[in-house]
């Protein structure tokens, strides 16, 4: 016995195997719903249920509360459908058009660019194209069966040659795969990855001016879709957001005004929330999204995209549509859960 899962506006169906959660089917049969941690942590799976009935798995509570469920609201990426099931999600066509590989990588180099954050390059194999939206990220498979993901943060046409991938990691003290990379780790070493996942990626179908907002490494994936913009000639407005509690976390500072400085369609805001005065910054100070808060009082039609910590990302969609007027489904985030995340409701 299999079920139908409808999604509605689209009117997109696939079918799931009893026991197989809405999301991996959806990823099976080239269904994309939208998504990011894939482990009942972070929400951006959550969607309306408009028919049939699921049973959820473990899932935090900040990611669906009681409340949510009893109006209707599932995660895709946990519950188990019981029946046939029709959803309402905005719909990510293009999820299934590359596929998904698991590969070897060698790191090239791992080059420290603030005290916690690297910038680690990593050599594709030769034979073996790997293809991905600006946005998306992989995930590192460890020994152990745990999985890391992190976003990649050069676009696909720059992935070099021989082809690579650029990502930004910070060290989380006592994290298994972080204290490995800032300890241990060397260049020649060789590292299991799988991917592309995520539904973070630049909609070309829409001309509205864009808010870019990261937080910390929210950046790597925020500067892949502002590179893959300006290679596609895409001068949409866009207003990138970097916030970081003292300014070494804008560990790319240099680099975002120099793009901001070739783009005329481009304007960049670095804000600090936690700057001393041996810092001597003279920039924006506060909470990120609240810079954006100050700078527009009607997000009606705007695009925002938002990446970085979960208590950011939670704060930008409440207040943006709450008090901005952004509506929902124009609000594009990727949460970046760690293990902790995962692991504390």
């Amino acid at each position: 016995m299999t079920f139908q899962i409808s999604v509605l506006p689209s009117g997109r169906s696939f079918v799931a195997q009893p026991g197989e959660v809405l999301l991996a089917a959806g990823i099976r049969d080239g269904v994309g719903l939208p998504y990011g941690c894939k482990d009942g942590a972070c929400g951006s799976c959550k969607c309306h249920m408009e028919s049939g009935s699921v049973v959820h798995g473990a899932h935090q509570a900040k990611a669906l509360s009681a409340e949510e469920e009893a109006a209707g609201y599932v995660l895709t990426c946990c519950a188990v459908p019981q029946g046939d099931v029709v959803l309402t999600s905005r719909q990510v066509t293009e999820a299934g058009a590359f596929p998904i590989k698991k590969m070897p990588v060698r790191v090239s180099s791992v080059t420290r660019v603030s005290p916690d954050v690297v910038v680690m390059k990593l050599q594709l194999p030769a034979a073996d194209a790997f293809q991905y939206h600006a946005g998306q990220y992989v995930e590192f498979l460890l020994r152990d069966g745990d999985r890391r993901s992190y976003s990649m943060a050069n676009a696909p046409h720059n992935q070099g040659s021989p082809a690579g991938l650029e990502l930004h990691i910070r060290h989380m003290p006592g994290g298994k795969f972080t204290d490995h990379v800032f300890g241990a780790l060397k260049e020649k070493d060789i590292l299991r990855i799988e991917g592309p996942y995520g539904s973070f990626f630049l909609r070309e179908d829409s001309a509205k001016p864009l808010v870019f907002l990261a937080s910390g490494t929210g950046f790597a994936p925020i500067k892949a879709l502002l590179e893959h913009m300006q290679h596609k000639g895409i001068d949409r407005s866009v207003t990138v957001y970097w916030g970081g509690r003292r300014p070494a976390d804008l560990y790319m500072h240099e680099w975002m005004q120099a793009h901001a400085a070739d783009a005329p369609h481009l304007t960049y805001v670095p804000v600090v929330s936690d700057a001393l005065p041996e810092d001597a910054w003279t920039g924006r100070t506060g909470f990120v999204h609240r810079a954006v808060m100050d700078d527009f009082s009607d997000l009606s039609g705007h695009e925002v995209y938002a990446c970085g910590a979960p208590v950011v990302i939670d704060s930008a969609r409440a207040d943006f549509t709450g008090l901005r007027n952004l509506p929902p489904d124009a609000f594009y985030a990727d949460s970046f859960t760690s293990a902790a995340d995962k692991s504390n409701p």
